[in-house]
């Protein structure tokens, strides 16, 4: 499966911005999708996850509150709505597709990855 991250872009603090991931060669209807994002000089961080059905959702704490994914699976789209930004909020943000349905928090549990989209968030 391929995954194309987009919608990051360059926002005052306080903005929103809606991140897409789209998936192509296969449904992703059974996978668990998660957001990572990783800032200059940082290790990639979890940002949320959503299970296959999107009853389950789990976010960072960082996020709680701000943040909320979602998906589509007639789309074979994720999103990540992103609500009042911070300027520590700024890295590129990656869209991952885990091929076991069960949740998890970790990158290495999840097997493919979008190419990152980056978001700016100035003060």
């Amino acid at each position: 499966v391929q995954l194309q991250a987009s919608g990051g872009g360059l926002v005052q603090a306080g903005a929103s911005l809606r991140l897409s991931c789209a998936a192509s060669g296969r449904t992703i209807s059974r996978n668990v999708m998660g957001w990572f994002r990783q800032a200059p000089g940082k290790e990639r961080e979890f940002v949320s996850a959503i299970s296959w059905r999107g009853l389950s959702r789990y976010y960072t704490d960082s996020v709680k509150g701000r943040f909320t994914i979602s998906r589509d699976n007639a789309e074979n789209t994720a999103y990540l709505q992103m609500n009042s930004l911070k300027p520590e909020d700024t890295a590129v943000y990656y869209c991952a597709a885990r091929s076991s349905n069960s949740m998890a928090t970790i990158a290495y549990e999840y097997d493919y990855w979008g190419q990152g989209t980056q978001v700016t968030v100035s003060s």
